[in-house]
């Protein structure tokens, strides 16, 4: 695919860049992607300085939330080179949230292409430390003013980076969850929990927000018709082993398909273990802690990477897991996955792609 122009910055911010002294997500590279869609086609993409953008008060993504993202790496190996992850499995996904918010497909070769060459342009910004990596937030939201009640004609696609070290500040020593019982994520039928919309990530903050004052790292949501069936943790998907099997829920359209998850169940049937993706209730994982059985429970998601959960409380009661943390099914994940992000290890499956300089 023909390159995308590129205007360069002339104030570089990157011999600032303090990697000791950042929070996720908090400080953006120098240059981003955009590309605007109009009169039926996406057209003139290119990379420019990052910085401030031109709305219209009645842009109907103000108004209506008809938007998508995405989320993935670019992580520098210890031998300088720098690596995607399945960034197919990202444009695949963003096609999907898209048709489903009505917004006009990206074509999965030009979102590769544009992230690709962003991070070409900004490949001093990639961390050459462990544990830290580039974010990459594609996004794609309507542009039209217009306070009609109907899809948008206009849209912008953006992508922006960031430096990112770990998500929970390198912790290994477990998560903290509690079962949400009242507040629901999405709908468990016919919503958009499968999407990757910024609706879906609005609706959890009054819940997250409680449960961080009340102690917790992140929620644990259950489904919005009975709350009874576990769906995801905070933000991400989560798994269990129970009496040496992992079981995890199963994608049901309100749950998101994590390219993490996905990754992690294709690891573990690698080794043989045992991986059921099926409903499983809270009552199920409750009694399992309480009868022993319980032996880990993780998390995944690519902010995360494979993060181990120390415990899990409902209605008061705090359950956890046999297995001393991290356990050795979360501990090898995390290292199967990471080793292959960075080119510790072989790839086998061919996920990564270099990002050429």
């Amino acid at each position: 695919m023909q390159g995308f122009s590129t205007r360069l910055t002339t104030n570089s911010r990157l011999p600032a860049l303090d990697l000791d002294g950042f929070v996720f997500g908090e400080i953006f590279s120098d240059h981003m992607f955009c590309m605007d869609y109009k009169d039926g086609a996406w057209r003139d993409g290119e990379i420019i300085p990052y910085g401030p953008i031109a709305m219209e008060p009645g842009s109907m993504v103000l108004h209506y939330a008809q938007m998508a993202f995405e989320g993935l790496k670019a992580f520098r190996g210890g031998d300088n080179v720098l690596r995607l992850f399945r960034p197919e499995q990202n444009a695949r996904r963003l096609r999907e949230s898209c048709e489903r918010m009505c917004i006009p497909a990206i074509d999965e070769d030009l979102f590769i292409a544009a992230i690709e060459q962003l991070v070409d342009v900004d490949r001093g910004w990639v961390p050459d430390r462990a544990g830290h990596a580039l974010y990459i937030r594609p996004l794609v939201f309507s542009t039209e003013p217009h306070l009609e009640v109907r899809p948008s004609r206009a849209f912008r696609f953006l992508v922006l980076t960031c430096p990112v070290g770990s998500y929970f500040d390198g912790d290994r020593s477990g998560l903290s969850l509690k079962v949400e019982e009242i507040f629901s994520r999405t709908a468990s039928e016919g919503g958009v929990g499968a999407c990757k919309t910024a609706a879906n990530y609005a609706t959890t903050f009054q819940s997250g927000s409680q449960s961080r004052s009340d102690g917790f790292d992140q929620v644990l949501w259950l489904d919005g018709a009975h709350h009874s069936y576990i769906e995801e943790a905070g933000l991400m998907n989560v798994f269990f082993k129970i009496d040496g099997t992992v079981v995890t829920p199963e994608l049901n359209g309100a749950i998101l398909p994590g390219v993490t998850r996905d990754s992690v169940i294709t690891f573990l049937h690698d080794q043989a273990v045992r991986v059921e993706e099926r409903q499983i209730s809270i009552a199920e994982v409750v009694d399992a802690a309480r009868q022993g059985s319980l032996e880990e429970i993780f998390a995944t998601g690519t902010a995360a990477s494979v993060a181990p959960v120390a415990s899990l409380t409902f209605r008061s009661e705090r359950l956890r897991p046999s297995e001393v943390l991290p356990g050795p099914v979360t501990n090898d994940l995390f290292e199967r996955l990471t080793g292959i992000q960075y080119g510790r290890l072989p790839d086998p499956h061919q996920w990564t792609r270099i990002v050429s300089g």
